[in-house]
């Protein structure tokens, strides 16, 4: 029964196939027919929503299922069941009551030839050259190993000194010439404090300045952690997913554009898509990875979310994925995705061009969060600080092609146009409030 079955899966999604007769369509075609027509629900070596159908022709070529028969399934099996037909009803209850699509008129008969002829003896996958693992820098580690090699020369050059100054001084003592330099020598500190005031002054003065400048350096990089990319539970490539396939950002992130958070997808949305594709089947390898390393983090999505991919069906267990946040505003901080997203987002892209001729964006997300579309690990690309957003505020200009803004901001203009002239009437974001603490702080 389950080999019926697998023939009128089959047919649903390819059209009329014919038993009995040998298979002697066009395999590229099918191929072609196939992954237009049945990779929705089926799969060549396993089981997706139908079963897997490599193979199908030869191993049902004796069983009882005529061209008629099929015919009527694949043009309408709604009627088929509707008719009484127990065979019909029988594969309808046993797939879980999962309606099929109607093909008549859509597929002729010799394109299931085609598709038929693909799936019965599918050709092997060619090997294909899997990247070098590329080496990893660790450069804070190398950072380190200069550091402690600068301090040991240091260290080095510093004994050295002491012991040819040890020898001179010695040398100097059993020279009775050297008797009246004895006397002016510096003893202590004191004496060499009361000998170089001047200059003592001055020294102090140069380390305490150095100081406070480290100091300060040191506060304002508090928070500060442009490029900092963690390692995530589950591996997630924004290249192959905004890049190579154009997913639109607010696809997954929809509150940019009708909150105040962006927030992180949850995994339901990632079953949207990941329900039916179970591997990874794209052209694009990261260097050092594989295709398999990127089916193995899908499996790790549906031990998560508690999906059972043979009964295409969830399980009820579930456990919550610990991502590593990369974008954290201070609590002190009030920001809008929204009024970024939406109200400001061609005078953004515009500024932004204007600034970068030669780094153009097309998406407004990019101007924060930089090139999302080409990273592997998502990377923070810039600084966030507050001398950062004022700087964008102070010269980034309002949209006055916007009706609202035009009719708001109208005898601003013209008593800007009137102080400063056509050319300097731009008015910038600081200009409306921009730089008001209350606007971001509350």
């Amino acid at each position: 029964m389950n080999k019926i079955i697998a023939v009128c899966m089959l047919a649903l999604f390819t059209g009329i196939s014919v038993f009995g007769q040998d298979v002697t369509g066009d395999a590229k075609k099918g191929e072609t027919l196939f992954k237009a027509n049945c990779t929705a629900c089926h799969a060549l070596d396993r089981k997706l929503v139908g079963p897997a159908l490599k193979g199908i022709v030869t191993s049902l070529a004796a069983e009882g299922v005529t061209k008629e028969w099929i015919h009527k399934w694949v043009m309408n099996n709604e009627a088929l069941r509707k008719s009484g037909d127990k065979r019909a009803n029988e594969i309808y209850e046993e797939y879980n009551k999962a309606s099929m699509d109607i093909f008549e008129g859509r597929l002729s008969e010799q394109d299931i030839e085609d598709v038929l002829t693909y799936v019965n003896n599918p050709p092997e996958p060619k090997e294909e050259e899997v990247a070098a693992p590329a080496t990893v820098q660790k450069s804070d580690a190398q950072d380190t190993k200069l550091i402690l090699l600068a301090f040991s020369a240091i260290g080095v050059i510093l004994i050295l000194t002491l012991l040819k100054i040890n020898t001179l001084v010695k040398l100097k003592t059993a020279n009775s010439e050297l008797s009246e330099l004895q006397a002016t020598k510096i003893r202590s500190f004191s004496q060499f404090y009361e000998r170089y005031k001047g200059f003592t002054y001055i020294l102090v003065g140069l380390m305490l300045a150095l100081s406070l400048y480290g100091f300060w350096a040191w506060l304002m990089g508090i928070g500060v952690d442009k490029g900092y990319a963690p390692e995530q539970p589950i591996y997630f490539s924004h290249k192959i997913h905004a890049g190579e396939n154009n997913i639109d950002c607010q696809l997954c992130h929809s509150g940019a554009k009708y909150g105040k958070v962006s927030e992180i997808p949850s995994l339901s949305v990632c079953m949207n898509c990941h329900r039916n594709i179970s591997e990874y089947t794209g052209k694009y390898v990261e260097p050092g990875k594989s295709k398999e390393f990127y089916t193995g983090e899908i499996k790790k999505l549906y031990e998560h979310v508690g999906w059972d991919e043979d009964k295409q069906a969830y399980t009820g267990k579930q456990t919550p994925v610990k991502w590593e946040r990369i974008h954290n505003m201070p609590d002190f901080v009030y920001f809008n995705h929204s009024q970024h997203v939406v109200a400001g987002e061609k005078a953004i892209i515009s500024s932004y061009n204007k600034k970068n001729p030669n780094n153009q964006i097309d998406v407004v997300c990019k101007a924060c969060h930089g090139a999302i579309d080409t990273m592997n690990v998502v990377r923070m690309a810039n600084d966030f600080t507050m001398g950062w957003c004022v700087d964008c505020h102070r010269t980034t200009e309002v949209d006055m092609n916007n009706g609202y803004n035009a009719a708001y901001f109208n005898k601003l203009h013209d008593k800007l146009k009137k102080q400063y002239g056509e050319d300097k009437s731009k008015i910038t974001v600081d200009a409306i409030g921009g730089l008001e603490c209350g606007k971001c702080h509350y």
